[in-house]
This record gives C-alpha cells, structure tokens and sequence, in this order.
C-alpha cells in the first residue's frame, strides 16, 4: 500500500456549523495536549479537501493552509468544540503547534535523507 493511501485512510474529517447553521467539513490535522497541568486538550482543522478529491496539487503545496485552533471536550462520544480566542490560550497554542510543525519537519526530512 502506498504511503499517499495511508495518509487518505487516516484523515480524519469533521463537521462544524458556521454562524448561518450550515456544516463545514474540515480536517483534523493534529491533537495535542499542553503541559500547563490544566488538561486542556485542543485540536487544529483545515478546510478539507473539495468532495471531488481532486485538487491541484502543485496549488496545494505552493498556498499555505488556513489553520484553525479548537480546545475540545470528549463527553459521551461526543467532540465539543471551543473556539479559541484568548490572548494567553491563543498565544500557547501557536507556539505548541508551531514546535510540533517543526519537530514533524524535521522527522520527516531525515526520513527522506534515510531512504
């Protein structure tokens, strides 16, 4: 199996209503924790893909993602989405999300210089 079928199999897809009600799909692209002792857990999402599947992807690669911040609750199965807006809150996440980026960068350059 190929490595870009993994990665299609492991999306994680979810739906959450604008400000009219309507559901968006957007993509999990990490969850993580911080280590502030408040066991706050959050996630980060990007617009999915088009339904169709097909997008450019030079186009993809070449136009930086919009990244959404979410801290999130589990409770009877269910995700509740918090948005996150406070300066504090908003300024560990970016820099949590951020280290993690760059510590997957990194993993995945010596990857490819392994291979």
């Amino acid at each position: 199996m190929s490595e870009e079928t993994n990665q299609q199999e492991e999306e994680e897809i979810i739906y959450i209503a604008d400000d009219e009600g309507n559901e968006e799909a957007f993509e999990v692209i990490m969850r993580f924790e911080l280590d502030d002792g408040t066991d706050r857990k959050y996630l980060m999402v990007t617009p999915a893909a088009e339904a169709d599947g097909e997008a450019d992807e030079d186009e993809d690669e070449d136009e930086a993602q919009e990244v959404f911040p979410f801290r999130y609750e589990e409770e009877d199965g269910a995700i509740k989405l918090y948005p996150v807006e406070e300066g504090e809150e908003w300024d560990m996440v970016e820099e949590t999300f951020n280290t993690l980026i760059d510590e997957f960068g990194d993993a995945d350059e010596d990857a490819e210089d392994d291979r």
